[in-house]
């Protein structure tokens, strides 16, 4: 497995997914005291889809965000990477597709919204698959990421670093039927911009109205931004 500060393979992440599959929400769970439901919800309410809209969850896992984001009556696609993720989540009734985040398979404008819980750093290419989503999402709709990020207090921030990573990649290790795989996620945490950057990478990307909301001290956030241009449809009204 390469580590996460070099170029990320994108067969060899995929495999690592496919090999922890059968475990993975368990394991999520474990590793985040059961705050990955909370920021499940918290993701659902910044993205507020609503029935009508069409919207992808993109590196979805077993479906089990895009399950939470559909309760309010959207169409919800999940689309990931892994195969092994897909199949994991055959019990959830929800749409799956796989899909390359760096060449979605799909039409220019085909969404009102796409959103990613905690599965962006895990792209080879960051800037690359935001300007990617960009092209599928239509003109005025959302983005809405949720993803680890870093605590601003600085007490806060070494407790996070030096004693809360660690414990939680172990307790990942103990939950999880691939314990090497553990490796590879805490270095990604530790290798992942802060808000501020990530904020720049997806304003770099084409996003704008670029704004993010901080979770659990700052462990994790959510950054949402809107695609330039107006909805079709739309008219002026001014005079």
């Amino acid at each position: 497995m390469s580590r996460a500060s070099l170029d990320k393979d994108p067969r060899e992440v995929a495999s690592m997914f496919d090999d922890v599959a059968a475990g993975y929400d368990r394991a999520n769970s474990v590793m985040t005291f059961g705050f990955d439901r909370r920021w499940r919800v918290t993701t659902g309410r910044v993205l507020d889809a609503r029935r009508g809209e069409k919207v992808l969850d993109l590196a979805a896992g077993t479906g089990v965000s895009t399950e939470e984001y559909a309760r309010g009556g959207a169409w919800c696609l999940a689309a990931d990477f892994s195969i092994g993720m897909l199949r994991a989540g055959r019990h959830r009734n929800v749409p799956m597709v796989a899909a390359d985040a760096l060449r979605l398979p799909f039409a220019d404008d085909s969404f009102d919204a796409a959103t990613i819980s905690l599965g962006l750093r895990n792209f080879v290419d960051t800037k690359a698959a935001l300007a990617e989503i960009a092209r599928v999402v239509r003109p005025g709709g959302r983005l809405v990421v949720c993803e680890v990020s870093t605590p601003p207090f600085a007490p806060i921030r070494f407790l996070y670093r030096k004693v809360l990573l660690p414990l939680l990649t172990w307790l990942g290790r103990r939950a999880s039927s691939n314990p090497e795989a553990y490796a590879y996620l805490a270095e990604s945490m530790l290798e992942w911009p802060d808000q501020r950057a990530l904020g720049e990478i997806m304003a770099a990307a084409g996003w704008t109205k670029v704004e993010w909301l901080n979770l659990t001290f700052g462990v994790v956030a959510i950054h949402r931004a809107v695609k330039p241009g107006r909805p079709e449809g739309s008219v002026d009204s001014g005079a």
